[in-house]
């Protein structure tokens, strides 16, 4: 459905460069990157809004690269809405169905039928001013899927509302991406909602993309360090790495050796992720190839789950659930046992 290809724009101040994307038909495609990272602008290009300096972008295989923004079949959705102050709930979202010249009884059943799904039809005689930040963004999410795009773009759609509209929000997204169908492309730097609503996840940083993959192998295997410190990775280590000859890796941070079953060699970062590691009182025996004896150092209490840091030479972070703590009474200084597999190390 859309191909960007080696895309380039320089804005003097900033530029994106050689962007190279691949969004499938009907996919649900996060672009996740903290604040000036070139999100919007990427937006922008894909809605012709700007005119890159090199590179293509392709829509339905069919090249859009200079096409004004009404010919490429696109919606847009801002942080800030963006709505018609001088125009009702409804006149807002039959507006692209106006200038289509459609005719007006199907304007009227499209209008019932998308603000239905919105749970906004009683708001239809209402002005934007008069609005909560969640039925404005409810109002503009409408007003771009009623003309059926192709590709919705959103650009932090979700960002200045408050947890439960948000909450919410995501969820009615969901039905109506399951409903409609529409390939999205939304940008935000909140990971809850990248992990709720993502088929796929692109990470950005300074106009180029860094990771892109599924939650799973964006969270859990990280591409670089600026991915592992971005998306919140507990336990990234500095080593050197060497191959065993056994199908392992040996990573020596110069206080302990790691086994992972990635191969390396040389300069590198590794990460385990907490819930990941198991933790007793005693030694047991286990396949595990990573066995560490040490001592807790911290101890943080996040509600469901407990957040401790184990020095086992190096300072390790492991989840445990609030029950798992209180049986094994755990406190500062006491002395315990962790293990984690070869295969649970990430070696980049």
């Amino acid at each position: 459905m859309i191909r960007i290809d080696k895309l380039f724009k320089d804005w003097k101040e900033f530029k994106l460069d050689d962007i190279c994307l691949e969004v499938e038909d009907g996919e649900y495609f996060v672009i996740l990157g903290p604040s000036g990272s070139g999100k919007t602008m990427l937006l922008e290009l894909l809605a012709g809004i700007w005119y890159p300096d090199g590179g293509e972008i392709y829509l339905n295989q069919k090249e859009v690269t200079t096409l004004p923004p009404e010919k490429r079949g696109v919606g847009f959705v801002y942080q800030n809405y963006m709505l018609f102050p001088h125009k009702t709930v409804y006149e807002n979202i039959a507006f692209g169905l106006n200038v289509r010249k459609i005719d007006r009884k199907e304007i009227k059943n499209r209008v019932a039928e998308i603000m239905e799904i919105f749970g906004i039809a009683h708001l239809k005689e209402r002005m934007p001013r008069t609005l909560s930040g969640g039925e404005q963004q409810r109002t503009a999410l409408a007003r771009a899927l009623i003309i059926r795009p192709q590709i919705l773009l959103m650009d932090e759609p979700l960002g200045s509302l408050d947890k439960k509209t948000r909450d919410d929000l995501i969820q009615e997204l969901k039905e109506v991406h399951k409903r409609f169908k529409t390939t999205i492309i939304h940008v935000t730097h909140n990971f809850d909602e990248a992990i709720a609503l993502a088929d796929r996840i692109a990470i950005m940083k300074n106009g180029r993309i860094s990771q892109v993959g599924n939650s799973t192998e964006i969270f859990r295997r990280p591409a670089d360090m600026f991915v592992a410190d971005f998306v919140g990775v507990e336990n990234i280590l500095a080593g050197t790495a060497k191959k065993d000859g056994k199908r392992l890796t040996n990573v020596y941070t110069g206080n302990i050796t790691i086994f992972s079953t990635e191969p390396m060699e040389g300069p590198v970062h590794i990460t385990i992720r907490p819930e990941d590691i198991i933790l007793s009182c005693v030694k047991v025996e286990t396949s595990a190839r990573n066995v560490f004896n040490g001592k807790i150092v911290e101890i943080l209490d996040t509600g469901a789950i407990i957040r401790l840091t184990v020095d086992v030479g190096e300072p390790i972070v492991v989840f445990l659930t609030r029950q798992s703590f209180l049986e094994m009474e755990l406190n500062i200084g006491k002395s315990v046992w962790m293990y984690f597999k070869a295969t649970a190390v990430h070696v980049f």
